[in-house]
């Protein structure tokens, strides 16, 4: 998986449209393995990852959980701190 991916379920405030499109940009990126495509192939991927942003969404509204929501700077820290323990 992408180390790029973040995880956008159950935040609050709940994930935007930018975290969004910018995870599905990832994906499609890994998918095909181009950082920008070609001209020919530049209308299929932009159409990709538009879809892969719909779906991402979808997905992200119809889950539930009983979990309390994330905070997003303690989820950083805690990214920040396993960065820092693998990496040292």
């Amino acid at each position: 998986m992408c180390r790029n991916i973040k995880t956008l379920f159950n935040f609050e405030p709940p994930a935007t449209e930018d975290e969004i499109h910018a995870s599905a940009l990832q994906f499609v990126r890994k998918l095909s393995g181009f950082n920008a495509p070609s001209k020919a192939n530049e209308a299929a991927f932009n159409q990709a990852v538009a879809e892969v942003s719909d779906a991402a969404r979808r997905l992200l509204t119809s889950l539930e959980t009983t979990a309390a929501p994330r905070d997003r700077e303690i989820e950083a820290e805690k990214a920040r701190e396993r960065s820092r323990a693998r990496f040292g």
